[in-house]
């Protein structure tokens, strides 16, 4: 006589007829398989056993690659649709002024940062009155600013996106509120023939909305439409 507990009759007829109820829970799979096991005893090797724990971890690791697929796609997808939308906004003004106001304002938002700021070189040794009436928003610095603050030397090879966690803010570039950037993207521009280069810092007080391996097409993207706009307005 069995001491194992009878099953009911009603549960067993419903298992029966679908038995893809048992197949469909991995839980429940798990558990036959264990018992199975301990039925079998420690001196026997179970190679269908250990297969099914083989499978089991593959598709635990299909089920979490499938799930970074999806969420870096779903972030892809929102990166664009967030620059296309900076992008038109851009676009828009009819004037520098405005344009640099948008930049602050209504741009740094759709982008979902905290703050942007322009870096223009320039040989001048005093900062002309018109760009004090554009805001903070725009620096001029002395030429070689640029690559010194990236740590880059000029040339054909070097790099026009990066980005990087920060521990000390440059008051150049931020003024006085730069002690909440923890985080920040610089795009270096091409202004022209002639002219000295620029550079577009986006800030972010999240340390980890920029660091160092992430994609940087969107941005590169992003920089090369702003610095088209800006050699419109330069000239």
């Amino acid at each position: 006589m069995s001491s194992s507990p009878a099953l009911d009759d009603d549960l067993r007829a419903h298992l029966i007829a679908q038995p893809e109820i048992i197949l469909n829970d991995q839980d429940i799979m798990n558990a036959l398989v264990t018992a199975h096991e301990r039925q079998m005893g420690t001196n026997i090797v179970d190679l269908r056993g250990a297969a099914m724990d083989r499978l089991s971890n593959r598709l635990d690791k299909l089920e979490d690659t499938h799930r970074s697929v999806v969420a870096a796609a779903y972030e892809n997808v929102s990166g664009v649709a967030l620059i296309h939308r900076a992008v038109l906004r851009m676009l828009d003004p009819t004037d520098f002024a405005a344009f640099m106001k948008d930049l602050d304002g209504e741009v740094t938002e759709t982008l979902k940062i905290d703050c942007i700021r322009l870096v223009l070189e320039t040989e001048q040794d005093t900062k002309e009155a018109s760009l004090d009436r554009l805001g903070s928003v725009i620096s001029t610095l002395p030429a070689g600013f640029i690559d010194e603050y990236l740590g880059q030397a000029a040339g054909p090879d070097r790099r026009t996106v990066f980005l990087r966690q920060m521990h000390e803010k440059d008051p150049d570039i931020y003024g006085d509120c730069g002690f909440w950037i923890r985080s920040e993207a610089c795009i270096v521009l091409d202004l022209g023939e002639g002219r000295l280069p620029g550079m577009l810092v986006l800030g972010a007080e999240d340390l980890s909305q920029f660091r160092p391996g992430q994609g940087t097409d969107l941005l590169e993207f992003f920089g090369g439409v702003f610095e088209r706009v800006m050699r419109r307005w330069l000239s």
